[in-house]
């Protein structure tokens, strides 16, 4: 189903609390992009995941650092783009939260569920800060 294009923004404060703001933002976005129930769950939790990881591990939580959601709404592709202002990470060090030893863990999960979730998720590290792009297809 072909969509028309558009583009959403939403800046966030480093403070857990502004994850809040993540659902009213999506729903304005949906409101154009008319996702279905799995697809609109799917991009809550990754987005939400996303938006964590900017807070907590990026920005390190410090509030003078802002996090920048945007949402590109494309003919096929809805693409999400979380960035912080942090230093970035090895992605090759993330544990992975399956294996046993890293089963309790509190960390690791986000990066597993939006790799699981979205159909493609890239990272771009930068020098002020690193981009996360989730991608949804609209074609499915």
């Amino acid at each position: 189903m072909a969509h028309k294009q558009a583009v959403f923004q939403l800046t966030l404060r480093s403070n857990p609390k502004q994850i809040r703001r993540v659902e009213t933002f999506l729903h304005k976005i949906n409101r154009v992009a008319h996702l279905d129930e799995i697809q609109l769950h799917k991009l809550m939790v990754s987005l939400t995941e996303a938006v964590n990881n900017a807070i907590v591990h990026g920005n390190r939580l410090n509030e003078t650092k802002k996090v920048v959601v945007q949402c590109k709404l494309l003919p096929e592709w809805l693409v999400v783009s979380v960035t912080d202002e942090g230093r970035g990470f090895k992605l090759d060090k993330v544990r992975n939260p399956l294996r046993k030893k890293n089963l309790l863990r509190n960390s690791g999960r986000g990066i597993f569920l939006m790799r699981t979730l979205m159909n493609k998720v890239e990272y771009e590290m930068g020098t002020s800060g690193v981009e996360v792009r989730l991608w949804l297809d609209l074609r499915k």
